[in-house]
C-alpha cells in the first residue's frame, strides 16, 4: 500500500489540508478501481465502510491477489469534516460559496479532448481507451485550481479520471440500502447491487447535476457520440452507492458492505479468487425519473407511516402531517407501486419540505432529476 497525501490549496493565512488516498496493487496490470467516501461529509457510514474495505485490502495485497489497482481515498472531503455551526455538521455544501460538494463537477470537454488525441486514434478499442484517459489526465493537469474547494474537486477528479470502474460512497438521510448508476453501467454494476444487498436501484443516464459518479459515464458517452464508428472500450463504470441513513453506522454494517464490495472486485478479476455465488437482486432496477418525490403539503409534526425500505402500493399511506394548533391531520399517499428508500429524517416539516421518495417503474419526471 502507498499512501499519497495531495496538499489542497490553502483558505486562509496558517491553515493547511490534504487529501489522502491510498493506492494498492499494480498500476496497468488490470482494471483501476477508484473508490471514495463521504463526499457529503456528514454521511459517516460511507466512511467506515472505506475504513473496513481499507484493511481488508490490505490484507489481500499482502497476499499478493491483487490483479489490478485500486485507489481508496475513505475521507474524500476534509472540507465539509471542518465545518461545524453549533455542534451541527455543513457537510454537504461548502460554506463559503453554498455550492453542493458533490454537483457541477468540472471536465474537459469532449471535443477538446478528441483534439488533444488528434491523429492517434487506431481501429483498436482498447487502445483509443488509453489515448482517451491520457488525455483526460493530461488536460486536468493543465487545470489550476484558485481556492480549497476547487482544489479539493480537482484532485479527486484527477484520482479518479484514468479508472475503469468508480465507486462512490455516501448515505441518504433516513434510507434502505439503494444505489444509482446509468444504464449503461447498470450489467456490470448488478452483481454488486446483488452483494450489497441493493433494495432499490434507480437508473439516470444524466440527472442534470453533474454529480461525481455521472461525469465520468457523461464524458464516455459525449466522446463515443462524436467519434461515430471510432471505437471505444466499454463506458466505464460508475455507480453511487447509498449506505442506508446517516444513524446507520456499525461495525456490522461496514464489514458487510465492504466484503460486498471485494467479492465485485473478485467478480471483476481485480482480486484473485473465486466470487461467492450471486444471491438475488431484490427489486429490479427503476428509472430514477420514476420515482415519486414527496413534499410536505403543509407544516406540522410528522408521522411516517411507512417503514423505510418497505414495498409499498399506490394508495399507501407514507406520512401524515400534524397541526398541533387546528388538530388538522394531513396525510400523503403514494401514487407508484415501490420501494420507500429514502426519507427526511426531521420530525418537523415546513410546507414545501422533501419529504422522502419511492422507486417506481414509469418514468414521468423530466428535467433535473436530483435535489440539491
Amino acid at each position: 500500500m502507498q499512501t499519497q497525501r495531495t496538499p489542497l490549496v490553502s483558505t486562509t493565512l496558517g491553515t493547511n489540508r490534504e487529501l489522502v488516498s491510498f493506492h494498492f496493487g499494480t498500476p496497468g496490470a488490470g482494471e483501476k478501481v477508484y473508490v471514495q467516501a463521504s463526499l457529503h461529509a456528514d454521511e459517516t457510514p460511507a466512511m467506515l465502510t472505506a475504513w473496513q474495505l481499507k484493511r481488508r485490502l490490505a490484507t489481500l495485497e499482502a497476499e499478493g491477489r491483487l490483479r489490478g489497482e485500486v485507489v481508496l481515498v475513505p475521507v474524500a472531503n476534509p472540507v465539509g469534516l471542518s465545518q461545524h455551526v453549533f455542534g451541527q455538521f455543513l457537510g454537504r455544501f461548502e460554506a463559503n460559496s453554498g455550492h453542493n460538494f458533490n454537483r457541477s463537477f468540472p471536465m474537459p470537454a469532449a471535443e477538446a479532448l478528441i483534439a488533444r488525441v488528434g491523429t492517434a486514434w487506431t481501429g483498436d478499442a482498447q487502445t483509443n481507451t488509453r489515448l482517451l484517459q491520457r488525455a483526460v489526465r493530461e488536460m486536468l493537469a493543465e487545470s489550476v485550481a484558485t481556492n480549497e474547494f476547487e482544489s479539493l474537486r480537482l484532485t479527486l477528479v484527477t484520482l479518479a479520471a484514468d479508472a475503469d470502474v468508480v465507486l462512490d460512497l455516501h448515505c441518504s438521510l433516513e434510507a434502505t440500502m439503494h444505489l444509482y448508476t446509468s444504464p449503461a453501467s447498470w450489467p456490470d454494476v448488478e452483481p454488486l447491487a446483488r452483494y450489497i444487498g441493493a433494495n432499490g436501484v434507480l437508473l439516470a443516464t444524466d440527472s442534470g447535476g453533474q454529480s461525481f459518479d455521472e461525469i465520468h459515464t457523461l464524458l464516455w458517452n459525449e466522446v463515443r457520440a462524436l467519434l461515430g464508428t471510432t471505437p471505444l472500450a466499454a463506458p466505464n463504470i460508475a455507480v453511487t452507492l447509498e449506505h442506508r441513513g446517516q444513524r446507520d453506522v456499525s461495525y456490522d454494517a461496514a464489514q458487510q458492505d465492504a466484503d460486498a464490495i471485494v467479492e465485485f472486485l473478485v467478480r471483476r478479476g481485480v482480486i484473485e479468487g473465486e466470487a461467492r455465488a450471486l444471491p438475488p437482486l431484490l427489486h429490479p432496477a427503476t428509472p430514477l425519473a420514476g420515482s415519486e418525490q414527496f413534499v410536505a403539503p403543509a407544516a406540522g409534526v410528522v408521522v411516517y407511516r411507512a417503514n423505510v425500505g418497505a414495498f409499498l402500493k399506490a394508495g399507501d399511506p407514507v406520512f401524515d402531517i400534524v397541526d398541533p394548533l387546528t388538530d388538522a391531520v394531513t396525510t400523503v399517499t403514494t401514487k407508484n407501486d415501490g420501494v420507500f428508500y429514502m426519507r427526511r429524517a426531521i420530525r418537523f416539516a415546513y410546507a414545501g419540505a422533501p419529504m422522502g421518495r419511492v422507486s417506481g417503474e414509469r418514468a414521468f419526471r423530466t428535467g433535473v432529476l436530483i435535489g440539491a
